[in-house]
């Protein structure tokens, strides 16, 4: 979707997409990726997330990016956060114990600035991309990622034809294509959650699952 879409939904708090609780398979499948203690994780797209606050509650320096200044203050007058605002280059840099949030657009970030994450955390990201945009998205992130960096991945599926993304489905075979070229792919789960998500089921879904894949950079 184009930039103005999301930066109108934070504005309009149009935010169905936020949850109001840590993701629920992100305390099951983090530990599968054996990322060390105090270790650099990077969450593109984060929103307001409260995945930010868990991940860095086990000891991870959290970095994070975002389109929507509204999600970033949000995030940070919500959870009582002080964080310190300075300018650099194309972004606003909001800087707290433990976080540090990029306002920004992705596509401006260098690997320089995220300094050699050991992780990337993507559960509203690739999903919030369509189809002919994703392969950029794959692209960029790997070149903001070294060899041995490793994604837990959270991809939705779902038949397309029963409903208008976002979030937009990846199937197994799309992962494939997407991540192989650079990256190791692992199944780690599969999950039937259309009675968990009453909101895309009034959208039309008469089947939608979570499906949570581990990626290590090659």
């Amino acid at each position: 979707m184009q930039p103005e879409f999301w930066l109108n939904r934070w504005r309009a708090a149009q935010i169905g997409f936020h949850q109001a609780q840590v993701d629920r398979h992100l305390a099951t499948h983090w530990p599968a990726l054996e990322v060390p203690h105090q270790s650099r994780v990077f969450v593109p797209l984060c929103g307001k997330s409260l995945d930010l606050l868990w991940l860095r509650e086990q000891g991870h320096e959290v970095i994070g990016v975002e389109l929507s200044p509204v999600a970033l203050e949000a995030f940070c007058m919500e959870h009582g956060i002080p964080a310190k605002r300075r300018s650099i280059g194309n972004f606003e840099q909001y800087e707290a114990k433990g976080l540090t949030l990029y306002h920004g657009d992705l596509f401006n970030l260098t690997a320089a600035m995220l300094k050699n994450v050991a992780a990337v955390y993507d559960r509203g990201s690739l999903i919030s991309w369509s189809p002919d945009l994703r392969p950029s998205y794959v692209e960029h992130m790997t070149s903001l990622t070294a060899p041995g960096t490793r994604t837990l991945l959270i991809a939705v599926e779902y038949p397309a034809a029963q409903m208008s993304g976002p979030p937009f489905p990846t199937t197994a075979e799309a992962i494939q294509e997407l991540y192989a070229p650079h990256h190791s792919i692992r199944q780690l789960a599969r999950h039937d959650i259309l009675d968990l998500e009453p909101r895309l089921k009034a959208r039309g879904l008469k089947e939608l699952r979570e499906v949570c894949y581990e990626l290590t950079r090659l």
